[in-house]
């Protein structure tokens, strides 16, 4: 069997090391699948997730040129699924007045509509800049009028 990029195989695990573990594949060949490819979640140590003898499903994502392969389990599964943004909170309000004891919604505050462009950013960079600047040159020039004798 040709074992190509892209990939998927199944394969047995037959090393754990601390930067991950090796695995053999079919046509007697191994390759290694590093920590960051086992889980998509973190790995602390690689044996909390895998044991020698293990069968396990892995993408071929690479062979270097001396002929290594690089393997991934974590790319041979469907991601997990993407949590849910939080709802709007609601919290009754126990104020008196209009609305007392009414359930109230927040949203979140509007995203800005669009990134400002280089030149805004350069503008603002440099109103700052010189906010600064003008700040300390306020601050040394107090300082050393009290040196004089000043104030």
């Amino acid at each position: 069997m040709d074992l190509v990029v892209g990939a998927v195989v199944d394969g047995k695990v037959t090393g754990i090391m601390k930067f991950g573990a090796f695995v053999s594949l079919p046509g007697g060949k191994s390759g290694l699948v590093h920590i960051s490819e086992i889980a998509y979640s973190y790995v602390n140590e690689v044996s909390d997730f895998l044991k020698e003898g293990q069968e396990v499903k892995v993408k071929i994502i690479g062979v270097d040129e001396n002929g290594r392969i690089n393997l991934s389990i974590k790319k041979a599964q469907e991601p997990p699924a993407q949590q849910q943004p939080p709802k709007r909170r609601t919290f009754n309000q126990n104020n008196s007045g209009s609305g007392a004891g009414q359930p109230r919604t927040f949203a979140k505050p509007a995203q800005p509509a669009a990134e400002p462009s280089f030149e805004d950013k350069l503008k603002q960079f440099m109103a700052d800049s010189d906010s600064k600047i003008s700040g300390i040159k306020q601050y040394s020039d107090r300082k050393s009028s009290r040196r004089r004798g000043g104030r």
